[in-house]
């Protein structure tokens, strides 16, 4: 099985001896790649998952998170798919396996390999110009956050990513990448999984300077232990969760959030 992916991924790389001009893409970051390497007239289909950017509205759904309407995908008749795994559950993953439709596989788990993927991606879409040019603009931003916010001791933090149960992110995860670059470390880098669960105690003890949450409503929660409630910072907008290009503009204001001193 795994091998069949394979050949499909790559497949996909070699594509490009033929123009690709109908895309399904299978996540909203993927969405927004398209669109920031000004490819949006390529795509026939999008997966939705919030709100979708405005260039993108009129484009037809094929269903949403874990919902992949495959009837409707293959009526696009796409020439390339882009998919992020966690999108689409393991049947109707197996299920694009067999479609005979070359599929661009994108699982970026640090901010290097998301910038490597906007590249290929734009290769992929016969964009390869407009791909070296946005590759090179994110690593200056990167280069530029890097500077700034270094620090001799990251500052330990908490990523909260839901509350009721209480959910983090892991060490292999690419948001725990993105915290380096603010001079922090997630203080559960050493858990496996992309979003385990966590106690309350676990967080407790593990003492986190900083403490990142979603909303006012996650924030208020916190109130519950005094001690910490004044380490809560409200993450300022969702673009942190899309790994797509926008995802360094989201950085860089979260790190005026966990750091603003700097």
């Amino acid at each position: 099985m795994k091998r069949h992916w394979l050949a499909l991924v790559l497949l996909a790389s070699s594509v490009q001896v033929l123009a690709v001009e109908r895309v399904v893409s299978l996540a909203p970051s993927l969405s927004e790649i398209v669109f920031e390497l000004g490819a949006a007239d390529l795509l026939v289909g999008v997966l939705d998952g919030g709100e979708r950017p405005a260039a993108l509205a009129e484009v037809p759904s094929v269903g949403r998170y874990g919902q992949l309407d495959m009837e409707r995908l293959l009526s696009l008749k796409p020439d390339l798919i882009l998919l992020w795994p966690g999108s689409v559950g393991p049947a109707q993953r197996e299920q694009l396996q067999r479609l005979n439709i070359p599929v661009y596989l994108a699982d970026p788990h640090s901010l290097e390999q998301l910038v490597t993927q906007v590249d290929a991606i734009a290769v992929q879409l016969g964009r390869a110009d407009a791909g070296r040019r946005l590759a090179a603009n994110l690593r200056e931003q990167l280069v530029e956050l890097r500077r700034r916010y270094q620090r001799a001791e990251p500052l330990r933090v908490f990523y909260q990513v839901w509350n009721q149960p209480l959910y983090t992110v892991g060490g292999e995860q690419i948001i725990s990448d993105a915290l380096k670059v603010c001079g922090a470390r997630n203080v559960f880098d050493d858990l496996k999984l992309p979003a385990p669960q966590v106690s309350i105690e676990s967080v407790l003890q593990r003492d986190p300077q900083v403490i990142l949450v979603g909303d006012q409503v996650q924030k208020e929660a916190w109130n519950a232990w005094p001690a910490m409630a004044m380490r809560v910072r409200v993450v300022p907008d969702k673009g942190l969760e899309r790994p797509s290009g926008q995802m360094v503009q989201a950085l860089g204001r979260l790190c005026q959030v966990i750091a603003p001193s700097l």
